[in-house]
């Protein structure tokens, strides 16, 4: 990661298909684009890449999860259950559509924890959404099936783990749908740009009319419609320029996974050296994107001398436990419940005035344990035969730490 590191040729010439025809958005103007369609074009061909029938381009990953959660018919009143080692647009997504977000810990997997998720669904859980952190893969079929016995969707948040597989199967198509980000750091990237993926055609369809406030799309790509809309939307549109760079980058995709991975097997062989260290575990290492290696050592203060060994030479890895945009107890704007609304919303219910939603920050010990103690590194795609002897090297000193 990142897919910018690839940007090329192939690039330029989709973006030039679209600038030759001087169209930039991706409903009408059928005449003057000469049936140059590149958003839709990248849909069709991101659904056929993942196996599945349909796929719904947004502006963002965040984008992404709203659209998603609204088509699923969630919103005040509701809880949806995810995890609390994420990035912080999950839950912003959960709190901007209304409901409620409840945390579970995380396994061994750095991923939902799926016993804990039993013991957190309530009468008022209406989505579960499992986040596929890091690039590596929740244990989505045992989620999906506790959902199931409930009557839950679940929503997969994929945004960090394009090309991800389970026995060959695709993240993001395990549950009711997937959704996608393709920001500046993201293996595959348009820049900015979101997907969803789904089977379902209904729920495809409101997805599609929700994120272009409400256009029927009776035919797409073509008119927009505007026979009748059945319900309220807003703007999510992905545009032709993004759509462009994402048809190239999904040409690369699995090149990208590929190398990934290779680099990642370099730096395990080399952190394997490290007395009592441990690895996140793998529900299907064949299927890792490998966007990111994480590495488990003794203890919190052991964790602290290999990190301090690691910067000394230049290559300090990643403590989660000491990052604010995507460790539980950091987030300290929503554990704080800040807001820009003069009504508190959506921590406090404007009606009574009363506090609505309160966090713990103690609330995870368990991910709290786990994270502390875990260093991680992202993988580039492309990482010279220096750079790499520079991290075996330090990981090999770390090993006295």
């Amino acid at each position: 990661m990142p897919g910018f590191e690839l940007l090329g040729q192939e690039e330029k010439k989709e973006i030039m298909d679209v600038l030759d025809t001087g169209v930039l958005f991706r409903y009408e103007f059928h005449e003057q684009r000469k049936g140059v369609y590149k958003v839709r074009e990248f849909e069709q061909k991101f659904a056929e890449t993942c196996g599945t029938t349909h796929a719904q381009a947004v502006t963002s990953g965040t984008a992404a999860l709203k659209v998603a959660l609204t088509a699923l018919g969630v919103g005040p009143g509701d809880e949806v259950i995810t995890q609390g080692f994420t990035f912080v647009a999950t839950w912003e997504a959960i709190l901007e559509v209304g409901a409620v977000p409840v945390f579970t810990e995380v396994d061994a997997t750095l991923n939902m924890d799926s016993e804990d998720l039993s013991k957190k669904i309530t009468a008022r859980t209406k989505c579960i959404i499992p986040v596929h952190m890091l690039g590596a893969q929740a244990r989505i079929k045992e989620i999906v099936e506790i959902a199931a016995q409930h009557g839950i969707p679940v929503l997969e948040d994929t945004a960090q783990a394009t090309g991800g597989r389970i026995g060959g199967k695709h993240l993001g198509t395990f549950g009711k749908c997937g959704t996608f980000s393709f920001d500046a750091v993201k293996t595959l990237t348009t820049g900015e740009g979101g997907m969803i993926i789904t089977g379902d055609e209904e729920l495809w369809r409101a997805m599609s009319e929700y994120h272009d406030h409400g256009h029927d799309h009776k035919v797409n790509p073509g008119t927009r419609g505007g026979e009748g809309r059945r319900f309220i939307g807003f703007n999510y549109r992905m545009m032709e320029l993004q759509g462009a760079i994402g048809l190239a980058q999904l040409g690369k995709l699995d090149f990208m996974v590929a190398s990934q991975q290779k680099n990642k097997t370099f730096l395990k062989e080399a952190a394997s050296r490290i007395p009592g260290v441990a690895f996140r575990e793998l529900i299907d290492e064949q299927g890792d994107t490998a966007t990111h290696f994480a590495f488990i050592l003794q203890d919190k203060e052991h964790c602290r001398r290999v990190n301090e060994c690691l910067r000394k030479e230049g290559v300090g890895a990643i403590n989660f436990s000491e990052n604010t945009w995507h460790y539980y107890p950091r987030w300290e704007h929503l554990l704080e419940g800040k807001t820009i609304t003069r009504s508190g919303f959506p921590f406090v219910e404007p009606s009574t005035g009363k506090r609505r939603i309160v966090y713990d920050p103690q609330a995870l010990p368990r991910s709290s344990a786990l994270l502390e103690r875990t260093l991680v590194y992202p993988v580039s795609i492309k990482m010279s035969q220096e750079k790499l002897q520079q991290f075996g090297q330090a990981l090999n000193k770390a090993q006295y730490a």
